[in-house]
């Protein structure tokens, strides 16, 4: 079946960085727009970045644009997240997704078919 697995999460202090990383298992991960998402208490689950089939395109949410990457390694069936200059704000919980359909790269829960289990990222200032 398929498995989206994130790992890396963590608590940190504002200024500090960490690497989310998501392990995909039972599909065919190198063909897949894959995305991250987060979701704070009391809050909606938001549109982090999102990075194409080939990782040759990446598209990401304004709050963190220059601050987090997203890079993928398809022969390791693996997505990443680094996120530097981390704020109190980014804590969450992140969420990998995978995109089944070929389509453009969206920001938007609905395009996404598979999720992971969420990986706990909590910013202390």
């Amino acid at each position: 079946q398929v498995q989206l697995v994130e790992s890396g999460g963590g608590l940190v202090q504002a200024g500090g960085s960490l690497r989310l990383s998501c392990a995909a298992s039972g599909l065919t991960f190198s063909s897949l727009n894959m995305a991250w998402f987060r979701q704070a208490p009391g809050k909606e689950r938001e549109f982090v970045a999102a990075i194409s089939w080939s990782g040759g395109g990446t598209y990401y949410a304004d709050s963190v644009k220059g601050r987090f990457t997203t890079s993928r390694d398809n022969a390791q069936n693996t997505v990443y997240l680094q996120m530097n200059s981390l704020k109190p704000e980014d804590t969450a919980v992140y969420y990998c997704a995978a995109d089944t359909t070929i389509a453009r790269l969206s920001r938007l829960v609905g395009a996404y078919d598979y999720w992971g289990q969420g990986a706990q990222v909590t910013v202390s200032s």
